[in-house]
């Protein structure tokens, strides 16, 4: 059964930076995309970042890019998002999330979860 578990989040001052990491076991990592989502209090799910089984295939919401860099390792089946500049706006409830088939910004297309990491920006 596929795992995923996020870590590396915390409490920044804007301006900060901070880099979250997801863990993966049980799954065919090299073969397959990996997201990262949040949530903040009352909003819907939202993508972020998203890198195809190659890394070479990068994709980022346009509130993050520039900001936020995705990448992955598949000899130690995991993936990281660096977030620098953060704002306040970034505050949200980070998940890693993997697929097998083509496409990124979908919540609903992704198969697991993460259990989600805490990320706050305070101004």
């Amino acid at each position: 059964q596929a795992q995923l578990v996020e870590s590396g989040g915390g409490m920044v001052q804007a301006g900060g930076s901070l880099r979250l990491s997801c863990a993966t076991s049980g799954l065919s990592f090299s073969l397959a995309t990996m997201g990262w989502f949040r949530q903040a209090p009352g909003k819907e799910r939202e993508f972020v970042a998203a890198i195809y089984w190659s890394g070479l295939s990068l994709y980022y919401a346009d509130s993050v890019k520039g900001r936020f860099t995705i990448s992955r390792g598949n000899a130690n089946n995991r993936v990281w998002l660096q977030m620098n500049r953060l704002e306040p706006e970034d505050t949200a409830v980070y998940y890693c999330a993997a697929k097998r088939s083509a496409g990124v910004g979908v919540v609903s297309s992704y198969e697991y979860w993460g259990q989600g990491t805490q990320v706050t920006v305070s101004s």
